[in-house]
């Protein structure tokens, strides 16, 4: 199987904090992949370095095999949804996606119409982005995110926020795209919220990797490891 996305002692400083500490990872094509921890543990500074929006003090970090620095390369390969989705208040539904269409040199008009429907987004597509609700927000994140098909998707804390109805309709989308193929790496604070639709799991802490495992191993494993138990813990009672 091959390795969609690898870090070999990724370190970044921000400040007087050490955000992400000598990190490695690697993920398997196809996998859906939970990055799981606490408020700043290091999960959106990780994530930005994976797209290139912030260089690592030291190590290295590789998606789809392409240095996450050159993020020119990596444009096509890679769709983003970072907490707080890029969206424009001022312009409906339907001309956020038509301008992210344009923005990508995606000249297929269906493609915009096929992301309102797979997205649930049609009876909304000619409101104003401002009157979205935070589920509806997220929804077209995504889409836009998954608007040119790419073969690796990073959401950091998508379901954030969201009524039991949004969360559910978002990890159904996960569902979707990862059946087709799609590496999914979705970060998150609450480990509870997102081990039942991913393949592994890691817990990060303080910048560092604490545990690396499928989601049934790690529960198997809390019993045995006092350490991994109170991290847990923290996690889900978030």
């Amino acid at each position: 199987m091959t390795t969609a996305i690898e870090t070999r002692g990724l370190t970044k400083q921000l400040g007087d904090v050490l955000a992400v500490d000598d990190l490695d990872l690697s993920i398997s094509s196809g996998t859906v992949y939970g990055f799981v921890g606490p408020n700043g543990a290091g999960k959106t500074t990780t994530i930005r370095m994976l797209v290139g929006l912030l260089s690592p003090d030291a190590g290295t970090a590789l998606v789809d095999g392409t240095a996450a620095s050159n993020r020119k390369e990596l444009t096509d390969t890679v769709g983003y949804l970072p907490a707080e989705a890029p969206l424009y208040d001022e312009l409906t539904g339907r001309e956020q996606l038509q301008y992210a269409a344009q923005f990508r040199r995606l000249d297929d008009g269906d493609r915009v119409e096929h992301a309102l429907e797979r997205y649930d987004l049609v009876d909304a597509a000619d409101r104003r982005v401002s009157g979205y609700s935070t589920g509806m927000r997220r929804k077209l994140g995504l889409a836009q995110a998954t608007l040119h098909d790419p073969p690796i998707l990073i959401l950091d804390e998508p379901l954030n926020g969201l009524d039991p109805g949004a969360t559910r309709t978002v990890r159904e989308l996960v569902n979707e795209v990862s059946d087709d193929g799609t590496t999914v790496m979705i970060s998150s604070h609450d480990l509870a919220t997102v081990e039942s639709i991913c393949d592994q799991v890691g817990i990060v802490s303080d910048g560092r990797l604490v545990a690396d495992a499928s989601p049934e191993s790690l529960s198997a494993s809390v019993a045995e490891d006092a350490d991994l138990e109170a991290a847990v813990i923290e996690l889900t009672d978030q």
